[in-house]
């Protein structure tokens, strides 16, 4: 049943993609919106008052399936090698568990959050849930595995996966944990099927040491958990000195690819990113924090013109999934990045990243799913310092 026309008008009106709007409106017609001005009110205009209107927020990585955890994993500056042995560790302890009920809890708390579309890393075949949320799932299967009959386990639940859902994508885990063979593969699938893909790429200097060398705490993880294979470490020349950007080349090769985290790229690779426009980064901006890394290279990213996103990655790794929190720790953390650049990277380049572009931004076309956030400011420069304070809060068109 086609739903009535409606016009939202608010103290300002931020489409991300234009210009913020000085007392803007934005008219509604059966869950899309036709028209977005400014001025005059249309006849039978909802005001909203004073609040600034937003499209509502992407997630564009997390592992829903963690979304039952109470707290982080470990302590904060855990090195990622230690906490990924805890994790495992967790995740055992919790293995009758109905992995269905975790997934549900985190797509109940991102919709409360306002958040419209997530990119979630998938462990099929119970990986997908139906809510009444109305928050969208783009569901990765991830593949992990280093040992030969271990990853076509994977490519075989992946593969099914994608079968049964079109809209699902494709995550090969990361070059740590999956063989070489397994992420052309997955490459393949994504080609196929058209869909994104997904991978943890430089999340920390010790996966480039590995990669590298061979050796270190990595290495030493890999073996202390039986995973280890002769052969596959360090990456064989001519790709040893540079993996990353061999790395990189390949995930390119799929219809859209987002580098997870992104903690260690550098300069060459940053470069190398910015000539794919088909990639996207993803930072996860408190999980960066709760291992301590140094300074995450994202105003680099953004000034090499690479489109970076926002994930919450976890709750193995973050209090909860507040895409909008991760927007106030940027505006609080990180005064070297442009506020409208932050603002994107919660929305539009999320949802571009995930094939979604009618969502994230308050265009004509685009689904009319909004969020807002109370201010009593008279510039958008103030109005920032609103969004740095104050909550986000879903729109519920009635």
């Amino acid at each position: 049943m086609k739903k009535p026309t409606r016009t939202l008008s608010a103290r300002w009106v931020f489409p991300v993609t234009g210009k913020p709007i000085d007392r803007g409106w934005v008219r509604v017609d059966d869950d899309r919106i036709v028209e977005v001005g400014k001025g005059k009110l249309p006849p039978g205009t909802i005001d909203l008052g004073e609040v600034v209107l937003l499209p509502q927020l992407v997630n564009a990585h997390t592992h829903l399936e963690f979304s039952d955890f109470k707290e982080p994993i470990g302590h904060v500056g855990i090195p990622l090698h230690d906490w990924i042995g805890k994790v495992i560790g967790a995740r055992r302890d919790v293995s009758t568990a109905d992995p269905s009920r975790a997934i549900r809890a985190g797509v109940e708390e991102s919709a409360a959050n306002g958040v419209a579309l997530v990119g979630d890393i998938a462990t099929p075949p119970q990986s997908v849930v139906t809510t009444q949320s109305g928050v969208e799932v783009v569901s990765f299967a991830e593949t992990i595995g280093l040992a030969s009959e271990r990853f076509r386990e994977r490519l075989r639940a992946a593969t099914e996966h994608l079968r049964l859902y079109p809209d699902a994508a494709i995550s090969p885990h990361a070059p740590y944990s999956t063989n070489p063979i397994a992420m052309e593969k997955c490459v393949g699938l994504a080609i196929q099927h058209g869909c994104p893909l997904a991978m943890h790429v430089a999340e920390s200097s010790f996966e480039r040491e590995l990669l590298c060398t061979g050796k270190g705490p990595f290495a030493e993880r890999l073996k202390a958990l039986g995973v280890w294979q002769d052969g596959l470490f360090p990456w064989s020349r001519p790709l040893r000195k540079e993996p990353f950007q061999h790395l990189i080349a390949l995930l390119a090769k799929a219809p859209r690819g987002l580098l997870v985290h992104g903690n260690d790229l550098r300069t060459g690779e940053i470069e190398c990113v910015a000539r794919h426009p088909t990639l996207t980064v993803v930072f996860c901006p408190r999980t960066h924090a709760f291992f301590g890394y140094d300074p995450h290279p994202v105003a680099e990213m953004i000034a090499a013109g690479v489109p970076v996103a926002l994930g919450t990655d976890s709750r193995a790794s973050n209090p909860d999934l507040s895409v909008w929190k991760e927007v106030q720790f940027l505006l609080r953390t990180r005064a070297d990045l442009d506020p409208h650049g932050v603002l994107r990277m919660a929305t539009s380049n999320g949802a571009t990243s995930l094939g979604r572009p009618d969502l994230g931004r308050i265009e004509v076309g685009c689904q009319a799913k909004f969020g807002y956030v109370e201010t009593s400011a008279r510039s958008v420069e103030n109005v920032f310092c609103d969004f740095a304070t104050n909550d986000f809060r879903p729109v519920r068109i009635s």
